[in-house]
C-alpha cells in the first residue's frame, strides 16, 4: 500500500528516488510551474527550454524523465503536463493537478520514494495531488504469477512512499486534507480491486463476506439476507435473477450511523458479480468485461466505508443487491413474471435487462427506512455509453435540484456526469398486458427507460437519484492521469462529498 507524508522538506533537500514538478503549456512553450523553483536553479535556470528540447510541451499527461547532475538530492526529475498555464490570477484547476499527479505516479511504478512538488496555493490543492498521486499508484497484481512476480517485483510495484512538498505539514488543515484524500482513495482502489476480481473469486456470498469484514474492522452494522432469508421476505427481484446460478443472490444493508446526525441518506449499488444476460445470452464479444457489473455495488460499499473512516456527521446506509445472471435450467425465462418486493409484478421480456430487477428490490426497502435521500448507481445499460461515451455517467431522478447538486457535486471532485432527462412519454413502453410493468420498454432512449422503471419503486416523497456508470465504471483502453486499466471506482468521490454536504447541511 503506497504510504501519503507531508514532508518538511524543500525540492532542493529532499531525499528521494525522484522528484515530480509540474510543467504548464504556454504560448510559447514549457512553463515551469510553481513548486519547482529549486528545480529550475539547478538546471542553470533553463528548465524550461531543457524540456522543449526534450520534446514537452506541457499537454496534459505528458512525462518527461531527466537526470539530476548536481544541485538535488534526488538523482531523477519527472517533469508532469499539467495543461495550459491558467489566465493570469487563475490557479491550476483541482482535477488538471490530480490528473498530474495521477500521470507522475503511473510512471514512477518501481520507485520507493517520490516527492512532488506540484503548485500548491491552497489546501485543496494539496488535497486533489495527493489523491490523484495515490490513484494513480494504483494496481492490480493478485492474480499474476507469484514466481514471475517476485522476480519482477521492483518494475511492477506501485510507488511505495508519496512525500507530498509545498505544504504547511504541521497545520491541522493540511493534515486533515491528506488523511481525508488517504481514506477515500483508498476506499476507492479497494473498491477497484472488487472490479477487478474474476468472478469465480467474487461472487454474491464471497463479497458479502468482504463487506463482513470490513464492517467489523470499521464498527459497522450489517445484515446479510441469504436465499432463505430473501425467499421469506418476498424479494422475487433479486431471487429472480440469481435463481439461474450456482451461487445464490444476497441483498447486504451495511450501515454507518453518527450520534449527532440529524440526516440519513440510502446509498443502492446494483451487483451483478457477472452478467451473462441470462437466458437473453449476451453475443460473442460483449461477456468478457461482465464480471465489472457490479462496480455499482463496489462504489456503494466503498462509499459507506470512507463515510465511516472520515467520521461524518450523517447516516448513511448502503445496500449491495447480489446475484449472478446465469443461464441453466432454472434460470428466469424471457416472459416470466416476477413478484417484486413492493408487491407489484414485473413481466420479464429480456433477462439481460436484470440489473433494474435487483435494484428495484432494494430501493422499496430503502425506501421503508424513509431517508432523506436515495442515489442508486449501476452500470445499467449499454445505451448510457451510446448517449454520453465511455467517461461520463448519466444522471437521471425525480427531483431536479437533488439531481443538479449531485451534478455539481461530481464536477467538484472530478467526476465527469451528465443530467438525464425522464420523458413520461416512455414510460407507456413498459406496459404489459400480463403484468404490472415490463422490465423493457423502446429501445431509443433505453437508458432513460430504465431510469423511468426504478422510479417506480422508490417510496413517495424521498428525493432519489439513479446514476448510470455504464461507461466510466470499467476502463478498457490504456491507462491516463490518475485512472488506471479496469475497475476505476467511478463515482464514489461523488457520493463521499454528497454525505459530506448533507452532513454540513448544504443539501436543506
Amino acid at each position: 500500500m503506497t504510504v501519503l507524508t507531508l514532508s518538511t522538506s524543500g525540492a532542493a533537500t529532499l531525499r528521494a528516488d525522484a522528484l515530480v514538478i509540474g510543467i504548464a503549456k504556454g504560448p510559447k512553450g514549457p512553463v515551469v510551474a510553481a513548486g519547482a523553483e529549486a528545480v529550475d536553479k539547478a538546471f542553470d535556470g533553463k528548465l524550461a527550454s531543457v524540456l522543449e528540447t526534450l520534446g514537452a510541451s506541457g499537454a496534459e499527461g505528458e512525462v518527461t524523465k531527466l537526470p539530476v547532475l548536481s544541485g538535488l538530492k534526488t538523482p531523477l526529475v519527472l517533469a508532469v503536463g499539467i495543461g495550459p498555464v491558467p489566465e493570469k490570477d487563475d490557479a491550476y484547476a483541482a482535477e488538471s493537478l490530480r490528473r498530474a499527479a495521477g500521470a507522475a505516479a503511473r510512471a514512477l511504478t518501481g520507485t520507493k520514494k517520490a516527492g512532488f512538488a506540484l503548485p500548491v496555493e491552497s489546501v485543496e490543492d494539496a488535497e486533489a495531488i495527493a489523491e490523484g498521486a495515490l490513484l494513480g499508484a494504483y494496481s492490480f497484481t493478485a492474480y499474476q504469477d507469484q514466481a514471475d512476480k517476485a522476480a519482477k517485483s521492483d518494475a511492477k510495484q506501485p510507488l511505495a512512499e508519496i512525500a507530498l512538498l509545498g505544504t504547511k505539514a504541521r497545520d491541522k488543515a493540511f493534515k486533515a486534507a491528506a488523511e481525508r484524500a488517504t481514506a477515500v482513495a483508498e476506499e476507492i482502489n479497494r473498491a477497484r480491486d472488487l472490479v477487478n476480481t474474476p468472478p469465480n473469486d467474487l461472487y454474491p456470498e464471497s463479497f458479502a463476506a468482504v463487506a463482513q469484514a470490513a464492517a467489523k474492522e470499521h464498527g459497522l452494522k450489517i445484515q446479510i439476507l441469504d436465499e432463505k432469508a430473501l425467499t421469506k421476505g418476498g424479494f422475487g427481484g433479486i431471487l429472480g435473477v440469481g435463481q439461474g446460478a450456482a451461487h445464490g443472490p444476497r441483498l447486504v444493508k451495511i450501515s454507518y450511523t453518527h450520534a449527532k446526525a440529524e440526516k440519513s441518506l440510502a446509498y443502492i449499488g446494483k451487483g451483478i458479480t457477472y452478467d451473462s444476460g441470462g437466458i437473453s445470452l449476451k453475443p460473442a464479444g460483449h461477456n468478457e468485461t461482465m464480471k465489472c457489473d457490479m462496480a455499482g455495488a463496489a462504489a456503494v460499499f466503498a462509499a459507506v466505508v470512507a463515510v465511516a473512516r472520515l467520521g461524518l456527521k450523517v447516516n448513511v446506509t448502503g445496500w449491495l443487491a447480489l446475484a449472478e445472471n446465469m443461464p441453466s435450467g432454472t434460470a428466469t425465462r424471457p416472459g416470466d413474471v416476477l413478484r417484486m418486493y413492493s408487491g407489484k409484478t414485473v413481466e420479464v421480456l429480456n433477462t439481460d435487462a436484470e440489473g433494474r430487477l435487483v435494484l428495484a428490490d432494494a430501493l422499496t426497502r430503502a425506501s421503508e427506512d424513509n431517508p432523506d435521500a436515495i442515489v442508486d448507481v449501476a452500470t445499467l445499460t449499454g445505451a448510457m455509453m451510446v448517449a454520453l461515451g465511455s467517461r461520463t455517467f448519466g444522471i437521471m431522478g425525480n427531483d431536479e435540484s437533488f439531481r443538479t447538486a449531485i451534478h455539481e457535486i461530481a464536477e467538484e471532485v472530478g467526476e465527469q456526469s451528465w443530467p438525464m432527462p425522464m420523458p413520461a412519454e416512455l414510460r407507456k413502453g413498459m406496459n404489459s398486458e400480463t403484468a404490472d410493468i415490463a422490465n423493457i420498454g423502446e429501445r431509443m432512449g433505453g437508458g432513460l427507460v430504465a431510469g423511468l422503471f426504478l422510479q417506480e419503486f422508490v417510496g413517495e416523497d424521498i428525493a432519489w437519484a439513479h446514476l448510470d456508470i455504464a461507461g466510466p465504471a470499467f476502463h478498457e483502453s490504456a491507462p491516463f492521469g490518475y485512472t488506471p486499466k479496469g475497475g476505476t471506482g467511478s463515482s464514489i468521490r461523488t457520493l463521499v462529498k454528497l454525505a459530506e454536504r448533507t452532513a454540513d447541511g448544504d443539501l436543506g
